[in-house]
This record gives structure tokens, C-alpha cells and sequence, in this order.
């Protein structure tokens, strides 16, 4: 057995983006990033966030980045060799994306957006591929924010999970019936940077991590 030193960290998954080497894991002490933005707007403190990066197989434990009070980090992606990271300054009212290098694991920033160009923090990720950083709104609004921007309406039931290209697919889901008769599917809507439905597949797709896609139906 091989015993990892996570300082308290004991949920790690897969970086999504088409890699199998390596895995993250983040500490919890604010919940999500929305609710620590919700916390430092009460005034109360919000001490950071520690995020490690884990390479697979031999463990070796990084940490990009250092543990901020008044900061705080989302989930990472993987694209071309690096590790993207969205992290939000609210002292310094900063959006931060960062690129750790997988070769030579050094960290180094790729954008600074004000903190002002999102309505708010709710549902604001990162995602691929390209690298892509959206919010999706309660109000069932997406929001592309960076490396461009575009906003428009989803249907309802519909939630975004990844970018080829120029193409956006959402998953959405349906239920009816009751008991017996009840009945639940899903299925996978792409839409182009506008908005405009250009396919709907039965079934669900998933990002593997040689950055095949598969259709499951």
C-alpha cells in the first residue's frame, strides 16, 4: 500500500481534459466557490483553500499554489501539458486563471479578469477544450467569460459540461410518470458558440483521458 501525505485531503479525482496521470484534490473549509464568495461578502473570513495536484503512479504531491486568506480556488482541467486553475481573489476583487506545467511544475498566470465581470460566482468552472472558463446561472443563462465572451439562454434542464472546439454540449434530463410509471433519460444537446441547437444525441458523451470522445446510448 502506498501512503500519501495530502495534509487532510482524503477525496482526490481524475483532472478532466484527457489525462489519466494525474489527480487533484481541494480542502473544503468555505464549501463550493460560490458559497466562501457568499461568506466574505457577510464579512466573515474566509481562510483559502488548499488544493493539491497528485502525479499518477508514483504520488508525488504538488501544490501550484499557496493558501490565501481572502481566496480561494475551483477544480482544475487539463489541457496540452498544463493544469488550469480558477482562482478568485476577493480582497483584491481579481478572477485568476493559472497554468501549472506538468513538465517542469512551475505555476504562472494566464489571465486576470475583474471580479466584476460575472454577475457572480454561482457555477463559475473552468472547462476545455479550449480552455474555457463559463458560469451558468440560476436564471438558466450561460455565460462564456473568458477567452471570449458569449452569453445567451439554455433550455431548461439543461447544464454545460464541455467544449470541442466551437462546439458546446449540455446534458439535459426528462422525467414523467409516478411509482411504476415513472421514467427518467437524458440526453446530450450541442449547441454552437451562439446558442443555436445544432444536434441533439440520445445518451450522454464523456471526455477520455486520451481526449477521445465517446457517445454512450
Amino acid at each position: 500500500m502506498k501512503h500519501i501525505e495530502t495534509n487532510g485531503i482524503t477525496y482526490i479525482e481524475t483532472v478532466p481534459g484527457g489525462t489519466g496521470d494525474w489527480y487533484f484534490g481541494l480542502s473544503f473549509e468555505c464549501g463550493d466557490l460560490y458559497e466562501a464568495e457568499e461568506i466574505y461578502k457577510s464579512g466573515r473570513p474566509v481562510e483559502g483553500r488548499d488544493l493539491i495536484l497528485i502525479h499518477y503512479p508514483d504520488g508525488t504531491v504538488y501544490r501550484p499554489m499557496e493558501k490565501t486568506a481572502g481566496e480561494y480556488s475551483e477544480a482544475p482541467v487539463y489541457s496540452d501539458g498544463g493544469i488550469f486553475i480558477l482562482n478568485v481573489s476577493f480582497k483584491g476583487s481579481e478572477i485568476r486563471i493559472l497554468r501549472f506545467e506538468c513538465r517542469d511544475h512551475t505555476t504562472e498566470t494566464v489571465a486576470v479578469l475583474p471580479l466584476e465581470a460575472v454577475k457572480d460566482c454561482y457555477n463559475l468552472q473552468l472547462h476545455v477544450s479550449p480552455v474555457t472558463l463559463t458560469r451558468q446561472g440560476a436564471e438558466d443563462r450561460f455565460d462564456i467569460v473568458w477567452p471570449e465572451r458569449r452569453s445567451f439562454k439554455m433550455g431548461e434542464r439543461e447544464s454545460f459540461f464541455l467544449r470541442d472546439g466551437d462546439r458546446l454540449f449540455f446534458n439535459k434530463w426528462y422525467e414523467e410518470g409516478d411509482g411504476a410509471d415513472y421514467r427518467y433519460w437524458e440526453e446530450t444537446v450541442i449547441r454552437d458558440l451562439d446558442g443555436n441547437v445544432k444536434e441533439v444525441l440520445p445518451g450522454d458523451v464523456r471526455l477520455m483521458p486520451n481526449g477521445e470522445l465517446w457517445h454512450l446510448k
